[in-house]
């Protein structure tokens, strides 16, 4: 529910700003993918701290897993600030080196400069969801998910649009605005997002039985010993954010020469697909906090259980999205913006998505498992390869001759071998045995089993 929930949020936004203008719309999805490669560096950062919280609670050490929270929020709100002060400096050209241009490119650069502000709070609320989440914790942060999507389209409201009146039951009302378009965009989601990180620390401080921090008393100073296991642990998520999103990024240059409309389509079906996969992000959560709990608690062949219970139900769940998906394309775009155009080339990228959603299923679910088991480095290098020697490979070689379809047909192509290649890996049981941090309780016996028998079959 946070996930979708996430993914609503961005959808609100994307509609908003897509009755707009189409130079709005071009502006978020010129700069989309850029945003995705500073969310991923805040992501892997708050990863690596919440992976070790995970497997301390597993093991039922929960005074040192409060410790960890506690570093973790000071560590990784030093990096935001640091990340910040970069999308700040980048924020006036960036826009045109990613071939924007106009009144596409002022919007755009508006739009990162306030994401870029708004880092350290998306930074600490991706490391509070986290740290509920590996406590075994999902109903709070879902609740927030869904507070911060309401606050959004509040935010959204008056900050998007100007001054207008509308007519509820026979009576003009004056709805007051400010008109900043896709900077109000920008700024209502920040928001949003600042109100539900205060409701997810405050819980983390008063409310939550594990990891309650007023009651378990610890140290704020990072140490040496977590902030190298979190490095360990994030470093190769962080490495794979930034080449995946550079890849994201290549894309939307190959995708840019196609025109605005193009452009503005590309983004919304992004956007919407989200709709989809979010749901299996969500179990990809739930596989992390499960796996990691099981090894720290020295149970691996639980962990191996609980890996291949997600990993069906992900495929499961998205396989039913995806067919609802190629069905209600043209309605789901058609929400977003009320141009024939960017309808009709946006229905089409759905269409064509549609197809990869179980194997995309596959690769998020395995990598959310794997990635519980502490076993990061591999599953990344696998990520890497896939989306730049078959995505970006297949869409430069396929835009020029079919348009914005070879970039789907290429993204689509791409899922699906991924999907193979991670299931491939789930099945082998290597990711059991290539945890960075290891356990000092004893395995169970069944844990022999993990080395003679694949995980699947």
């Amino acid at each position: 529910m946070a996930q979708l929930a996430n993914i609503l949020m961005q959808y609100i936004d994307a509609t908003m700003v897509g009755h707009v203008g189409m130079d709005a719309a071009a502006a978020v999805g010129l700069i989309s993918t850029s945003t995705w490669l500073f969310m991923g560096l805040c992501s892997a950062a708050a990863t690596g701290f919440a992976v070790q919280v995970a497997h301390l609670i597993g093991a039922r050490r929960n005074t040192e897993a409060a410790a960890v929270a506690r570093q973790g929020y000071v560590a990784t709100f030093l990096f935001s600030i640091a990340i910040s002060a970069v999308g700040v400096a980048l924020s006036p050209r960036l826009p045109y080196i990613l071939g924007g241009s106009g009144e596409t490119a002022l919007g755009a650069s508006a739009y990162f400069l306030i994401f870029a502000l708004s880092l350290p709070v998306m930074q600490l609320n991706f490391l509070s969801n986290n740290m509920l989440r590996c406590s075994g914790n999902m109903l709070v942060p879902g609740i927030t998910g869904v507070l911060m999507c309401v606050f959004d389209v509040f935010f959204n409201f008056f900050l998007i649009f100007p001054t207008r009146e509308i007519e509820l039951a026979g009576t003009a009302i004056t709805i007051p605005g400010f008109n900043l378009g896709v900077k109000g965009a920008a700024l209502g989601t920040g928001l949003a997002m600042l109100v539900a990180t205060l409701i997810l620390a405050t819980y983390l401080w008063h409310g939550n039985s594990e990891l309650n921090l007023r009651r378990i008393r610890g140290y704020w100073r990072p140490t040496r010993e977590v902030v190298r296991n979190a490095f360990t642990l994030g470093y190769p998520i962080g490495i794979e954010r930034i080449i995946n999103s550079s890849a994201q990024i290549t894309l939307t240059m190959i995708v840019a020469p196609l025109g605005a409309a193009a452009i503005a389509a590309n983004a919304f079906a992004v956007t919407a697909e989200g709709l989809c996969y979010m749901p299996g992000f969500g179990i990809s959560d739930a596989a992390t906090t499960m796996t990691g709990q099981a090894i720290g608690a020295g149970k691996k062949s639980l962990a191996r259980r609980f890996a291949l219970i997600t990993v069906v139900m992900g495929i499961s769940v998205m396989s039913v999205m995806g067919l609802m998906m190629y069905l209600g394309a043209p309605a789901i775009i058609g929400i977003m913006t009320p141009d024939r155009e960017i309808v009709d080339l946006g229905v089409m990228a759905l269409r064509i998505e549609a197809w990869a959603e179980p194997m995309y299923a596959a690769a998020i679910v395995c990598y959310g498992a794997f990635i519980g088991a502490g076993d990061t480095f591999k599953p990344c290098a696998m990520n890497l390869a896939s989306m730049w020697l078959v995505r970006i490979t297949l869409a430069a070689i396929l835009a020029p001759i079919m348009g914005l379809k070879g970039v789907w047909v290429a993204m689509c192509v791409e899922l699906c071998f991924r999907g193979i290649i991670f299931l491939m890996r789930l099945r082998s049981g290597a990711w059991l045995r290539n945890s960075v941090l290891k356990s000092d309780r004893a395995t169970d016996d069944a844990d022999t089993v993990v080395n003679d028998t694949p995980g699947l079959g």
